[in-house]
Parts: C-alpha cells; sequence; structure tokens
C-alpha cells in the first residue's frame, strides 16, 4: 500500500502579500506536574498561546507544530525536578523557531491557576487558596542566535478600602460629636474607632523580565502584591477572622494608585540587584462597590527607571 503524499498549501504563495505579526494557537490546555525534592509536586492546569510570525512570500503556517512544540517541551518537563514556567515558556519558543524556519520572531504566553497555603490570621485555620500565575517568552532570530526575554508574574485578589470616603464619614462623624463632646473628647473618639467606608475586590498584577542566569518566584510576587493593598483575604474566615480582616483593612485605606506604588517601592527593596534594563509592569484593578465601572492603575518601567524615581523621592525627602 502506498502513502498517499497530501499538497502542502500553506507554502504557497498568498493572493495578498502582507507580513502577518503573528500566526498560531490560543487557549492550549495542558496538565503540568512538577516533582520537587522532599516537597509535595506542583499540578498546574496551564493555558498555553504560541504564535510565530508570517513572511508575505507564505500563504500559512504549519498550524500543528505549535501545539506540537507545546506538547514536546513539557513531556520533558516532567521529568525534571527544578522546572521554573518562565524557562519553558523559552523552550516552546525555541522548539518553534525550529520547526517554522521561515519565522523570525515566536512569542509564548502561559496561565495557570496556582494554589498556596495560608493560615487565616487570628484562628490560624489553614487554607487553600488560589491564586493565578503567569510566563511570558518572547524570541527573535538576530543571525545565527535565538536571542529570548522572558518573564514571570502573578495576579492575587485582595481588599482595598477607599481613603476619600473614609475621611467623609469621618469628617460628619466628628461633627456629630461635637454636638455634645468637647474638642478633645471628640478629638481621642476618632483617634479611637474605625470609620466606615466601601470597599473593593482588588486585582494585583505583576510582570517581571526574568535576566538571564536570574531566578524569581511567583511565591514571592504573591506576597508582594498581597501586601500592597489594604488587606489580604482568606477562603476561610471564622468570626474573629473575619474582624481582623475589615479592622485592618479599615486602618490602612488605600487608592487603586498606592497599590501600584506599593508594589513598585516592594519590587525595588526586593530586586535592586537585577540590571537596571529589566522589563517591569505593575496593575491594579479595583472592583467598585458604588460605582458600575472599576478604578485601574499601571506602571511600566525598566527596574532602572523605577530605582531613579524612588531614589529621587527618597532624597528629596532627605532634604
Amino acid at each position: 500500500m502506498s502513502l498517499v503524499c497530501y499538497p502542502d498549501t500553506q507554502d504557497n504563495l498568498p493572493k495578498i502579500p502582507v507580513h502577518l505579526t503573528r500566526v498560531g494557537v490560543a487557549g492550549v490546555k495542558k496538565l503540568l506536574k512538577i516533582e520537587r525534592e522532599n516537597k509535595r509536586p506542583i499540578i498546574l492546569l496551564p493555558t498555553f498561546d504560541a504564535f510565530v510570525d508570517l513572511p508575505s512570500t507564505q500563504r500559512g503556517i504549519h498550524m500543528s507544530r505549535n501545539p506540537e512544540a507545546i506538547s514536546d517541551v513539557l513531556e520533558e518537563a516532567v521529568t525534571s525536578t527544578t522546572v521554573e514556567i518562565e524557562s519553558l515558556c523559552a523552550e516552546i519558543v525555541n522548539c518553534l523557531l525550529k520547526k517554522h524556519k521561515y519565522a523570525k520572531r515566536a512569542e509564548v504566553s502561559m496561565q495557570s491557576d496556582f494554589m498556596f497555603m495560608k493560615k487565616s490570621p487570628v484562628t490560624q485555620i489553614s487554607t487553600q487558596e488560589m491564586t493565578k500565575i503567569m510566563a511570558d517568552a518572547i524570541g527573535y532570530r538576530d543571525g545565527d542566535e535565538v536571542i529570548i526575554r522572558k518573564m514571570i508574574g502573578a495576579e492575587v485578589i485582595g481588599m482595598t478600602v477607599c481613603p476619600c470616603a473614609q475621611e467623609s464619614v469621618k469628617e460628619s462623624s466628628k461633627q456629630k460629636l461635637l454636638e455634645f463632646l468637647d474638642e478633645e473628647t471628640a478629638a481621642k473618639v476618632l483617634d479611637t474607632v474605625s470609620f466606615a467606608s466601601h470597599n473593593q475586590r482588588g486585582r494585583g498584577m505583576i510582570m517581571m523580565e526574568v535576566p538571564q542566569h536570574q531566578s524569581i518566584r511567583g511565591e514571592d510576587l504573591i506576597k508582594i502584591i498581597e501586601d500592597s493593598m489594604s488587606s489580604s483575604v482568606c477562603e476561610l474566615l471564622k468570626r474573629s477572622d473575619e474582624n481582623a480582616i475589615v479592622m485592618q483593612a479599615h486602618k490602612n485605606p488605600m487608592f487603586v494608585e498606592d497599590c501600584v506604588r506599593n508594589m513598585v517601592h516592594k519590587i525595588i527593596k526586593n530586586y535592586s540587584h537585577l540590571p537596571d534594563d529589566t522589563m517591569i509592569t505593575v496593575r491594579q484593578v479595583n472592583e467598585e462597590s458604588i460605582h458600575r465601572h472599576n478604578a485601574f492603575a499601571e506602571k511600566v518601567a525598566t527596574l532602572g527607571e523605577l530605582k531613579y524615581e524612588i531614589e529621587g523621592m527618597e532624597t528629596s525627602n532627605q532634604n
């Protein structure tokens, strides 16, 4: 029985010769089990997007090679105990450029739910907390070499309290207290009690470039994001835990802008040793409770640019 040779129509000339920036597959789901020495394995269900560019002289890419590249790299990864998700994406980029000789550029992104353990603030109940981790890699040909830049990130849910509304409530409460208390007693009351405000579910996000021969742990980014809002949240809370979180949040009101600046400051503190050209994106979205819209803030800069701004602020404060 002879094999049928099917035509390779992707290699034909297109009717309209236009170069395409990204062509590939989106939403490829895989199961990834990462074994770790003396620790429980990490189970992820990541979703991958994988793209290459397409020259104007070729009608289409060989689409099946993209999910094939993802599968090839993940099959090798399951036998390793030191897998970094951003390095997985970089390996897939390498594989794509080997399979698509006509491509000059390849891009892979991955995101997955990620579970970590946490204790509630008062009762210390252990809970499983779900968050999201992401990784990106972009590679391009430079002569015979392939240059790859990779990033790792996390998105975490927390709680924010609006400072503006809280100050308004505090001022109106002060006026009522002064109707039957003197100034000194009213001031003591105002300093003692917490004041209401509207709350928001905050979504903080950090994406950081991982320079060559450097490592950034997703768990560390999760901690930075959590600590940059009015309060972290917890899946399982008893009454005393609920009280602790609500009180903590209202003692620590934050605008959406404050959250981004807090994350930037903590990144500088923890990663100042990285090269100045390290790219960083920090984003906060607060899901409003008294509006139908959401509040948004973002900072995109190199580490060097962030350090320059922070150091300038600290210098001016000292003067």
